[in-house]
């Protein structure tokens, strides 16, 4: 079949010596699928024929029998059809939902170690959870994680990426910029959901959290209270951002007559974020036992989930440029944690990137009260003295009144430009 076209994808891909396979991991209907296409594509521009290019789906109700001894009789009958496919260079297995076939991890090993094939992975987060990959392929796997598109992929996405500097840009053309910024922060990033009405996004949103719950969490560890955990699910995004209390929420069930215990609540946090449904962020501290003990906060893995449980018609354009930060963060490969600070004060992230550099970053979507911007910035300036090597940056949506003086060290950002910013630093 012809290879589909699709918006190009910015994906950090682990490069080591050995040989490895890579499993590539993700939210439903984030782009996993669509990347396994697009890596084949970016082959066979590279001069690899179609023929060393496999791509075999396993989510077909033909193959719901398939048992792992067949996956061996898979691979003779290509390279049956296709003799000489083996010794080409960058010969590659791309292998879909291949989480279907119990024991699958077997048979990969087994190619890694006889055959010369490149392997690419993908699978429902069900059954291919980070952990469970690493445990079950023994170090022999690394991880490609897919997020819903990044704010460089919407603009891609949309075409309407700007092909020069963007402090070139025009007037106009940077009001363009913001405002698309606007409809990102709405819409969010999965790509069937970009440019549909807002009733048609809900729907199609919420089928992605309902199809995650049932099949991913509560069909796989047999969940024996999915009514807490969708009351949980409600909690944590219909207040994004937030600190969560696993104590307070288990008071709220038990006075509702529920019978569950913390350290099952505990785990049901777990399996929405190894789901890829939240994304969780602990204090930021050198003592383990004070990020344990503290509050941790939770947010959605897309700023369009914020809108489904919003019950007061607000815009949550701040929660939503929180989120696409945090998103931001991650794909650059960050650790991520919060600073709390004396007298309540808080700053949103301090970030420790893979070049051992770090940041302080305040997200705020308008400044222009002056309470707002010197309570941003008082937060910024105490967490400094706490981590005296980190850059102080804060983050805003809406450019700031020219009369706006910043203190020394602290670096003011638009969002639309920082988040334009390369994917990864090296």
């Amino acid at each position: 079949m012809p290879i589909p076209s699709f918006t190009r994808r910015e994906v950090f891909i682990p490069q080591v010596s050995v040989r490895k396979a890579y499993a590539v991991v993700g939210m439903r209907r984030a782009g996993k699928t669509t990347f396994l296409w697009q890596k084949l594509k970016e082959q066979l521009e590279q001069g690899i024929s179609r023929e060393a290019l496999l791509y075999f789906g396993f989510d077909d109700e033909r193959l719901s029998d398939l048992k792992v001894a067949d996956l061996g009789v898979i691979l003779e009958e290509y390279q049956t059809l296709f003799p000489t496919a083996r010794t080409q260079a960058g010969a590659t297995l791309f292998l879909d939902e291949i989480q279907q076939v119990v024991g699958w991890e077997r048979f990969v090993r087994r190619v890694l170690d006889t055959e010369p094939f490149q392997i690419y992975l993908s699978g429902s987060s069900a059954r291919m959870l980070s952990r469970e990959v690493a445990t079950q392929m023994r170090g022999r796997a690394l991880e490609i994680r897919i997020y819903p598109f990044s704010w460089r992929e919407y603009l891609r996405h949309t075409e309407q990426m700007p092909n020069i500097p963007i402090d070139r840009l025009t007037t106009h053309e940077q009001q363009a910029l913001q405002n698309a910024l606007r409809h990102y922060l709405q819409e969010g990033g999965f790509p069937e959901a970009i440019g549909t009405d807002l009733r048609t996004r809900k729907e199609l949103l919420q089928s992605y959290v309902d199809a995650t719950l049932l099949r991913d969490v509560v069909e796989r560890y047999e969940v024996s209270h999915p009514s807490a955990l969708r009351w949980m699910v409600r909690q944590l995004l219909g207040n994004p951002c937030g600190a969560f209390s696993i104590h307070k929420f288990y008071n709220d069930l038990t006075s509702q007559g529920y019978r569950i215990g913390k350290d099952t609540l505990h785990d049901y946090l777990g399996y929405l974020e190894d789901s890829f449904l939240i994304r969780i962020v602990a204090l930021s501290a050198q003592s383990e036992r004070r990020r344990q003990v503290n509050l941790r906060k939770v947010y959605p893995i897309d700023m369009g989930l914020i809108a489904l449980y919003d019950r007061q018609g607000q815009s949550h354009i701040g929660h939503a440029l929180e989120t696409a930060v945090l998103i931001e963060l991650e794909r650059r490969g960050a650790e991520i944690g919060y600073v709390r600070l004396p007298n309540h004060y808080e700053v949103d992230f301090h970030a420790r990137y893979p070049n051992g550099s770090t940041a302080l970053i305040q997200v705020c979507a308008d400044i222009s009260e002056p309470a707002v911007y010197e309570r941003e910035i008082r937060s910024l300036i105490q967490a400094r003295s706490e981590f005296p090597d980190a850059r102080c940056q804060l983050v805003v949506s809406d450019p700031p009144h020219p009369s706006v003086d910043l203190p020394e060290g602290i670096e003011l950002h638009l969002a639309r430009e920082w988040l334009l910013q390369a994917s990864t630093l090296e």
